[in-house]
């Protein structure tokens, strides 16, 4: 609890504070009976197990690279973020399950006046947590705290729900409310849930990083250093906190090679300022003149495939 890294507290904070909650809507739902209340446990449960399994991946990201994993072990952040996603999806299927057993076999709910209390405590434990998470990952850009944080927050919309739908029947003995409210509950998660998925798929397959694109073009497309006079071939990819970086730089002929390094090494270090984390930038230098007669011997290396149709 006492680490000096921001993130890893605040994961290990919502661990313990999720196990709280969890135990306080359990109580609730065996004390009322209520399918709302049954439909919040149920998320709240599946949340807890998605955090351990952040909380896992988390320590994983933070292992160097070594000799099986070249690249560290940073993608395991897209792993973990979709995992959670699928484990909220999997909560609302289970509370449209319950519904529909509510609308067959009928809702009875009981003591009201002690399980609404116990949810609004609930709520409120995980509002103060979630807006926690949230704040700490865009602090930090850790997407694995900002989607624990907003999967908490889930929890704080459903339990406002489900307290809602009890104090109305409270006051108008509507039983079906209790239904109601938590199929709207399995809509509302099983959305927050497609977005986390749709994250984690574009990280998997490397989709390009708008920002880090524009970030890295504006010093491309500006000034370049001492001789170099074109750029292409731009590729790069981002996992945590490391951004991978490609590119072909075209240099003026007859210059030396530790001239080209040395203008290539300060073009680097201006790719690597310019974004908010670690870089990681390969440069791929070429002569100007004879730059395309250069490139005859690779044609056809890739299985006939030019070099376009991978960057």
């Amino acid at each position: 609890m006492k680490s000096q890294d921001p993130v890893k507290r605040a994961l290990l904070i919502s661990l313990f504070v999720s196990a709280i909650s969890l135990s306080i809507k359990i109580g609730a739902f065996f004390v009322t009976g209520s399918t709302g209340a049954l439909a919040d446990s149920a998320e709240s449960v599946v949340h807890f197990f998605a955090v351990i399994f952040v909380v896992y991946g988390y320590y994983l990201s933070l292992k160097p690279a070594d000799e099986d994993h070249h690249y560290g072990h940073e993608r395991i952040e897209f792993l973990s973020v979709g995992a959670e996603g699928a484990i909220i999806i999997a909560a609302g299927i289970t509370i449209i399950y319950h519904a529909v057993q509510g609308m067959i076999f009928g809702v009875e709910i009981v003591n009201l006046n002690t399980g609404i209390p116990m949810l609004i405590v609930a709520a409120l434990i995980n509002l103060i947590l979630g807006l926690y998470l949230v704040r700490t990952g865009k602090k930090h850009s850790s997407m694995l705290a900002i989607s624990n944080g907003k999967h908490t927050l889930t929890d704080v919309w459903t339990s406002g729900g489900v307290v809602i739908s009890l104090i109305l029947i409270t006051f108008t003995g509507w039983l079906f409310l209790d239904i109601i409210v938590s199929l709207a509950i399995a809509g509302y998660i099983s959305f927050e849930a497609y977005k986390l998925l749709r994250y984690s798929i574009a990280g998997i397959m490397d989709t390009r990083d708008k920002n880090v694109d524009a970030a890295l073009k504006n010093i491309l497309d500006g000034e370049l250093p001492g001789n170099i006079v074109d750029w292409h071939h731009l590729r790069h990819r981002t996992a945590g906190k490391t951004t991978w970086v490609e590119l072909h730089l075209v240099f003026a002929d007859n210059i030396s090679l530790e001239t080209a390094h040395a203008d290539a090494t300060v073009l680097e270090r201006k790719l690597i300022d310019s974004l908010k984390h670690d870089a990681v930038v390969t440069i791929h230098l070429e002569p100007k003149n004879t730059h395309d007669k250069a490139h005859e011997i690779l044609k056809g290396a890739n299985k006939k495939k030019g070099l376009d149709e991978f960057t």
